[in-house]
């Protein structure tokens, strides 16, 4: 059995802006900083701390916008996602057993703020990497998405969750 950490593997997260001052916004790239994934054969388990995810670059028409974000914006960031948006006191960690991977999908059970649900990926090898993206609704794991100044700055339900191993 194969296990992969940080050093070996990443896990992304991206959410995309939204509501009336959606223009003065930004999407972001996050990045799980712990976790484990083992590996045998095609099925694969995960564990993933929830404390652990950090800014990595504000985005801007899908790609990275360097320096659009100061280091205290990125660290209030953080600070909302871990406590308000995903409790990682309550819930430390989120966890995901494959079921079905195929040449092209990934399918399994992802535990995410207590709530466990079926989820499916699109699975390809780019450049070295096998890469997995999921596209999750924050809402079907009971969490509420992020918004503030009365709901006119806020964060789309749908978030993309991209895993790429060593292939």
């Amino acid at each position: 059995m194969a296990r992969l950490d940080s050093t070996k593997a990443t896990v992304e997260v991206l959410t995309f802006k939204d509501g009336l001052l959606s223009a003065v916004a930004h999407d972001l790239k996050l990045q799980v900083g712990r976790f484990t994934i083992d590996a045998e054969a095609e099925k694969l388990t995960g564990e993933f701390d929830t404390a652990s995810l950090r800014v990595i670059e504000a985005m801007k028409d899908g790609r990275e916008s360097p320096g659009a974000l100061s280091t205290s914006m990125k660290a209030e960031i953080e600070k909302n996602i871990v406590h308000d948006v995903l409790d990682a006191r309550r819930h430390p960690s989120a966890r995901f057993e494959t079921t079905v991977v195929t040449a092209d999908r990934v399918e399994g059970a992802l535990t995410l703020h207590g709530v466990t649900k079926a989820i499916s990926g699109r699975r390809a090898d780019v450049e070295g990497q096998r890469v997995v993206e999921f596209r999750l609704d924050q809402r079907d794991f009971g969490i509420k998405p992020y918004s503030a100044m009365l709901g006119t700055l806020k964060i789309k339900p749908e978030v993309v969750v991209r895993v790429s191993v060593p292939a």
